[in-house]
């Protein structure tokens, strides 16, 4: 993976950060199958309501009480940043020292880009808590799969390789303030399996700051990650099958001395740290391993180019992902980078009228106005890469020159000027070096029952 450059330090603090950010307590409702987690930030109270209706079992029992405090422990970054304090108390909350000490870098790491773009230096110190029990025991059904599904490339291409190997997989969604997505349920659809649902209903002060609180970027995958452990211990499953590939360990820049990566929680550290959690939370806890993290973004592009069925439904574009209803897209933007980086690497796959088709007469390399932001991910400008889910600039290179190597790309000005561009900067991979992006990229924690179908070679 390619290093990413330098920020210089701030110069410039903000001027309000709270004193102390409290964890209140949580409490499981069993009659509306949810949990509510209360926070608080110097007098300023946070309930959140996390709801899993009808995910199976009984709500009653350690295993469930366990599972619940893993997404309270979880949930609590997201009011945390409005103030920033220098001290998380954990109040009366059971944990375990090595759950104390993933806390600490998953705050420090999952909000590496809110601190980069607030100018701030995140020194916490976490006190409280009481010692937790001895760990529950839980044991799922054998070959019973949750999938954690956000209707694009990687989680529909991790669908369709473990369903044959799986005795019961589902699809697991998750909606903020009861709406659904129409992105995600039009390609749930087509894959034909059950859905679990869970809703997270944030504070409504939280998506109505006040003027002094600070905003950004929080490592949200780590947050659905426990609400599918919730649910997987709900509905006895015995494992949640993330869809996280290898570049998600990639970082987009250093500040302060350290790494920032805007997908921490999808990365192979969070998967291993919070693995290490959930053996210490649970005698037999529910596996937790991420289906594609030996693959590049290539590999899954190049397997998701021959699944017909969801090239009309799939979307990645984050637009049709906003919080706010009326501002959320049905179909692709063609401008941002997310669009342009999946253009890119199913570019040397599809032909240009097929993606034409799927970005609905905007595909983004038939723009020439977006040059400069394909420039950026092929680390051709001075820009870090986008604080988006977008591939390692190394792999982005590769599709380029996949993509300019197709007759029906021939005489297209946005690909043939960056294939010079590379080619002038020395930069421009040679054929040969494509066959790397085909196989395995690094270790998995994919179990013995599914590793037939992970097997990238």
């Amino acid at each position: 993976m390619s290093v990413p450059s330098a920020v210089p330090a701030p110069t410039v603090r903000p001027a309000y950060r709270a004193r102390r950010f409290l964890y209140e307590g949580f409490e499981i409702d069993p009659a509306g199958e949810r949990v509510l987690c209360r926070y608080r930030l110097d007098d300023h109270p946070f309930t959140e309501v996390i709801s899993v209706p009808g995910a199976g079992s009984s709500w009653d029992g350690p295993a469930v009480e366990e599972a619940a405090r893993l997404v309270f422990l979880l949930a609590g970054v997201s009011y945390y940043k409005a103030g920033a304090p220098p001290a998380v108390d954990l109040g009366s909350t059971p944990i375990r020292e090595q759950e104390r000490d993933f806390l600490a870098s998953y705050y420090r790491e999952g909000l590496g880009e809110y601190a980069y773009r607030n100018r701030l230096k995140l020194d916490i110190g976490f006190t409280g808590g009481r010692p937790a029990g001895p760990a529950p025991s839980y044991r799922g059904r054998p070959g019973h799969p949750l999938i954690p599904f956000g209707g694009g490339l990687d989680s529909i291409v991790t669908v369709e390789l473990i369903r044959d190997l799986a005795d019961r997989p589902s699809l697991f969604i998750v909606s903020s303030g009861g709406r659904n997505f129409a992105s995600i349920d039009d390609a749930a659809a087509a894959s034909g399996l059950p859905v679990v649902r869970a809703t997270r209903d944030l504070d409504p002060s939280i998506l109505r700051p006040l003027p002094e609180w600070l905003n950004g970027h929080v490592p949200v995958t780590g947050i659905i990650s426990s609400i599918a452990i919730l649910a997987a211990v709900l509905g006895g499953y015995d494992a949640v099958v993330m869809s996280n590939e290898w570049s998600t360990s990639a970082g987009n820049t250093v500040f302060q001395g350290e790494e920032v990566n805007h997908q921490y929680s999808k990365s192979a550290a969070f998967e291993n740290d919070f693995r290490r959690v959930l053996t210490g939370a649970f005698s037999g806890p529910p596996d937790y391993f991420s289906f594609l993290r030996s693959a590049s973004t290539l590999w899954i592009a190049r397997h998701f180019s021959r699944l017909d069925r969801y090239h009309p439904v799939f979307r990645s574009c984050n637009r049709a992902f906003h919080i706010d209803p009326a501002l959320r897209r049905l179909d692709w933007c063609g401008v941002c980078d997310k669009c342009c980086f999946v253009d890119l690497v199913l570019a040397p796959f599809l032909s240009p009228a097929q993606l034409n088709e799927i970005f609905g007469g905007r595909e983004p390399l038939e723009n020439p106005e977006l040059d400069a932001q394909f420039a950026t991910l092929l680390g051709l400008t001075d820009q870090s890469k986008p604080f988006e889910c977008v591939g390692d600039v190394d792999e982005c290179r590769i599709a380029l020159g996949l993509a300019a190597a197709r007759p029906d790309r021939a005489g297209n000005p946005v690909v043939g000027d960056l294939e010079q561009r590379l080619a002038e900067a020395g930069v421009l991979p040679a054929p040969e070096t494509a066959g790397a992006m085909f196989r395995p990229l690094s270790p998995n924690n994919v179990p013995e029952r599914y590793a037939a179908a992970a097997d990238l070679d």
